[in-house]
């Protein structure tokens, strides 16, 4: 299969990544081409900003979390239809998981066959950036890098100092940006603000990026860079053959809520909004597929779930930066403590169903207090089930990562959801998992055949609360 496609890099975090895959994605879209947007690694915030600059979902590519053998299936599936795919790296190109290039921008560029441009900050060097781009050419000869792109570069001379440099390498120069104000997003304890909560801002950004790229790079080398891209021999992902065989089709039994016959696809209710802004857009295909009708509800304004709900998925985001209005909802939080279908939830969701957060009263589906700490908590996680629950099975192994600077008292339950590495983290009940941890469910696919089965079962089978 065919997709022209090319990797964005860089030496480092900082080099101005984001702004040039972003704007690169707005400046084609602006061309008439329809752009996949994919980005390395467990990142959720800057999907959110290819999202807007395409108007497509962006999507996730990340070896550790979804295994080697996914990547490329997965990349073929996110940019279906599309006439070219632009890959955002996480970190320095060679940067992995641990001390190996595991799940590095590298290591996603060779298994789905992509030319990588690596993004140079050149501010504060001048012919010592050819030194650079041509030790990183060389380092993994596994890896194309086809091409540089200047980013803050000073002068007409600081760019004819750098051009000539680069020239001795033989690595082309595809664009070269003047430094400028006012294109940078905010950012605030874990990254950039989300797009979903300054969307008209975040609208103005993505237009500010794409202009820039598309005065100061060259789009029709880029185009023609990504259509050298050959041919993957895979077949793209789809969400309903992992769950083929699983036991998802309805059963003779009511739903928990009581308020559907069975025979009809269940609803599960997706927490979305300003507060709850992290997921993996596989997720609510893989629900779909496994029978379920997914609807989305945002605990900042809607007073009531969704209609019919038979479970609810609360993942991640940053519920501290709205507690206060997410506790005026009362309405929700009340109906959120006495739902008696599954509950699934995730770093952020854990802590909407919490007695309190900083102070500010939650649903209290959980007797825990969260808070902000000074501490961020930042890494892969391989972990394992200590116990069966809505999603998992007692000893399975998950892949998972952590991105929070909250914690929780109790930290754990006694029996917790998850152990790894002598770390403890997590709550489970009959109906309930709730931890840290974020998950990506197309690496663990049996996890939505599980959500919705749960949905199924008598309300007497499961021990679970009840609306009031």
């Amino acid at each position: 299969m065919v997709i022209p496609r090319l990797v964005i890099a860089a030496p480092s975090s900082g080099s101005g990544k984001t702004t040039v895959a972003t704007g690169l994605m707005a400046a084609l879209r602006a061309r008439g081409l329809r752009v996949s947007p994919h980005k390395v690694g467990p990142d959720y915030i800057d999907p959110g900003y290819h999202a807007l600059a395409t108007g497509r979902p962006g999507r996730n590519l990340d070896p550790w979390l979804t295994g080697e053998e996914l990547v490329a299936p997965l990349f073929l599936h996110g940019a279906r239809d599309a006439d070219l795919a632009v890959v955002e790296g996480v970190m320095g190109l060679y940067d992995g998981a641990g001390l190996e290039e595991f799940a590095s921008t590298a290591h996603v560029a060779r298994l789905i066959g992509a030319p990588v441009v690596l993004v140079v900050d050149a501010a504060r060097q001048g012919r010592s950036v050819a030194a650079l781009v041509q030790g990183f050419a060389s380092f993994d000869t596994r890896v194309r890098l086809a091409g540089v792109i200047l980013n803050r570069v000073g002068s007409e001379r600081h760019e004819e100092i750098c051009r000539s440099a680069l020239a001795e390498s033989g690595v082309p120069v595809l664009g070269v940006i003047p430094r400028v104000d006012g294109v940078a997003t905010p950012s605030r304890h874990l990254g950039l603000i989300p797009a979903a909560e300054r969307r008209e801002d975040a609208v103005a950004a993505v237009d500010r990026m794409g202009a820039l790229i598309a005065a100061s790079c060259d789009l029709d080398e880029l185009v023609a860079l990504a259509r050298s891209a050959p041919p993957l021999a895979q077949a793209p992902w789809n969400p309903t053959v992992p769950l083929l065989g699983m036991a998802v089709s309805p059963s003779a039994s009511e739903w928990h809520t009581g308020s559907r016959p069975s025979g009809r696809r269940p609803v599960v209710a997706v927490a979305g909004g300003s507060a709850f802004t992290f997921g993996y857009a596989e997720q609510v295909e893989l629900l779909a597929a496994a029978g379920a009708d997914v609807v989305t509800f945002d605990p900042l304004r809607d007073e009531r779930l969704p209609e019919g709900a038979g479970a609810i998925v609360i993942g991640g985001g940053f519920p501290e930066m709205y507690a206060a209005e997410l506790s005026a909802n009362e309405p929700l939080r009340r109906e959120v403590a006495a739902f008696a279908g599954p509950i699934v939830a995730e770093c952020a969701g854990l802590l909407y169903l919490a007695r309190e957060l900083d102070g500010h009263p939650m649903c209290g589906r959980l007797d825990v207090t969260a808070t902000m700490t000074g501490r961020l908590t930042l890494g892969y996680r391989d972990a394992v089930a200590t116990a069966d629950s809505v999603l998992t099975r007692e000893g399975e192994r998950y892949r998972g990562h952590e991105f929070h600077r909250t914690a929780t008292d109790p930290a754990h339950a006694e029996r917790p959801l998850f152990r790894w590495r002598g770390a403890a983290d997590g709550f489970v009940e009959p109906l309930l998992a709730a931890s840290y941890l974020h998950l990506h469910w197309a690496g663990s696919p049996e996890l939505a055949g599980r959500l919705v089965a749960a949905c199924r079962r008598p309300p007497a089978e499961s021990g679970g609360r009840r609306h009031s």
